[in-house]
């Protein structure tokens, strides 16, 4: 089938909260918007699974208290600009856009106000929720408005390949001697006709969400293998933090492809964690006890398990909590159910499992890449908000804010000679296809993704030595150097572009770890096991 072209005024790769938040204000502000999603449809992503909240602002509240408990959570190492702008303007955007624009139903108290929650390392009760589905409520509703708007295109089954940056792709010198490189849209794979399409942007926003699915035990999504980072960095975007990945310490232990959500909700409401010897255990860790951040109730949990030999600790909301947990926790407790767990008459057996990822393409306030013309929003980005260890339920709401800022920003620049030449257009070629009918071996990709979140899990996993960063370091680079030739000998399809993906991505982050020496938030570093 032959190739197409599609030439959009903004381009927005990823449909999570970020994607779709851009999409709708840039709409709403008359621009044309193509939206791509990898996904049979919108909800491919990791912004369903949000279980706990999203930050608002309670009544002892204030941006200090707030920043203060996001400083805290982030040992200290976040960008301070981007802070007191998420503590300043988050809230106004929560009510703008979630309860006025789209009429997000969040939980509310009998007379009316809405119902706030607290989570670990939250000083107040702060957080909105709607039981515990906010993110599946919130993108409902997200979708339900990107979907009905006349100005937003949207593409499924769309998984993006390769950025195309005018230092790169253009065949005309006059565009590739340039001093400023820019980012004017994306080569995308379109599954349903097998070949790859080449979409030219003046604006191109990345919220290709996290990459959780690069190690062996994740709360991830399928799509989260960190495309958007292994694309940005190709093109040319400095990346940044990308050792900083973040465990969650209470996944339900079962066995599954992608680790359920034990929310963090569930402590803050009162739920206590207990040793398989019935010892209430995070004393001995930290005085705040299961509301410590979440990289030190984390590491806690692996402590305990290594002196314990066992495989699971247990989290018991049954015994602690005066609430209905099946009306509060709908989803956990028919999860729970479903493995044979009761939570609201017995504890749940949780073990830590990796969840966010704290660093990526550098962006500012407006979600301004290095790159010119490329944006990026949400967890595929680094706005320094988060630091070493990500504050609870501040995700969606960077998602949220970001999105806005970056929308703001491209309406702003947009009559500003922004349209892209027609001889810049002209002269960037389409994808080269491979002629011959080869296919990628399965066995082969199968085995290649076990190399990839074994080595990542038991090297560049929660506790980190220096001997083990160098040889998932070797591991990988050569497994990059044999994917390489692979990706060029086959003919390109899902598979293979996500494998690519992937195995560039698990590389970076241990690039990151192997570099920075200083143990720090959720980059933990430990001595060599025979050390003196």
């Amino acid at each position: 089938m032959s190739q197409n072209r599609l030439k959009t005024e903004v381009l927005v790769i990823g449909s999570g909260i970020a994607g779709c938040t851009a999409a709708l204000c840039l709409a709403d502000k008359g621009h044309e918007v193509t939206l791509l999603s990898s996904g049979f449809s919108l909800d491919s992503g990791n912004t369903v699974l949000a279980q706990g909240g999203i930050v608002y602002a309670g009544q002892q509240d204030s941006p200090g208290l707030l920043a203060r408990d996001i400083f805290q959570a982030g040992a200290q190492y976040n960008y301070n600009p981007a802070v007191q702008f998420l503590c300043t303007k988050g809230p106004r955007a929560v009510e703008e856009i979630l309860i006025d624009r789209v009429g997000v139903n969040f939980d509310r108290l009998a007379d009316g106000n809405l119902f706030l929650t607290k989570e670990g390392g939250h000083t107040v009760q702060r957080i909105l929720a709607c039981a515990d589905y906010t993110g599946q409520a919130i993108h409902n509703k997200m979708t339900q408005a990107v979907q009905r708007h006349a100005n937003i295109r949207i593409l499924c089954q769309r998984t993006a390949i390769d950025l195309l940056a005018t230092r790169h792709q253009p065949t005309s010198l006059e565009y590739r001697y340039q001093l400023s490189n820019q980012c004017i849209g994306a080569y995308v794979f379109n599954a349903q006709t097998g070949e790859p399409d080449t979409i030219l942007a003046d604006f191109t926003i990345l919220c290709t969400g996290g990459l959780g699915q690069v190690f062996l035990h994740t709360t991830n999504s399928s799509t989260s293998i960190g495309s958007g980072l292994a694309m940005a960095y190709r093109a040319g975007a400095t990346l940044m933090n990308l050792e900083y990945i973040q465990f969650h310490p209470t996944a339900l232990f079962h066995r599954a492809d992608r680790k359920f959500l034990i929310s963090e909700a569930v402590r803050g409401e009162g739920a206590r964690l207990f040793n398989t010897k019935g010892e209430r255990f995070m004393s001995r860790y930290d005085e705040r006890m299961e509301l410590a951040p979440r990289d030190v109730v984390t590491r806690a949990i692996v402590d305990e398990l290594h002196q314990t030999g066992e495989d699971h600790v247990f989290l018991d909301a049954a015994s602690y909590m005066d609430q209905d947990l099946l009306k509060r926790f709908p989803t956990i407790y028919a999860k729970c159910k479903e493995v044979g767990v009761d939570m609201t008459t017995e504890p749940i057996p949780v073990v830590p499992a990796a969840h966010y990822s704290c660093g990526g393409i550098l962006v500012d306030l407006c979600g301004r890449s290095t790159l010119d013309g490329l944006y990026a929003v949400g967890e595929v980005s680094c706005t320094g908000v988060h630091g070493a260890n990500r504050l609870a339920s501040t995700s969606l709401l960077e998602g949220l804010l970001w999105g806005k800022s970056a929308a703001e920003d491209i309406h702003a620049r947009s009559g500003r000679n922004s349209v892209l030449p027609k001889g810049l257009q002209d002269c960037v070629p389409d994808w080269i296809t491979v002629e011959k009918n080869h296919k990628e071996d399965p066995a082969l990709i199968h085995q290649d993704w076990a190399t990839i979140r074994s080595t990542m899990w038991n090297y560049v996993g929660i506790e980190r030595t220096t001997s083990r960063l160098e040889r998932a370091f070797e591991d990988l680079r050569d497994l990059n150097k044999r994917l390489h030739s692979f990706y060029k000998s086959i003919r390109i399809s899902k598979e293979s572009i996500d494998l690519f993906h992937g195995c560039h991505t698990a590389y970076a982050v241990t690039t990151a770890a192997l570099r920075n020496k200083k143990s720090l938030g959720c980059h933990y570093r430990t001595r060599e096991l025979n050390a003196d």
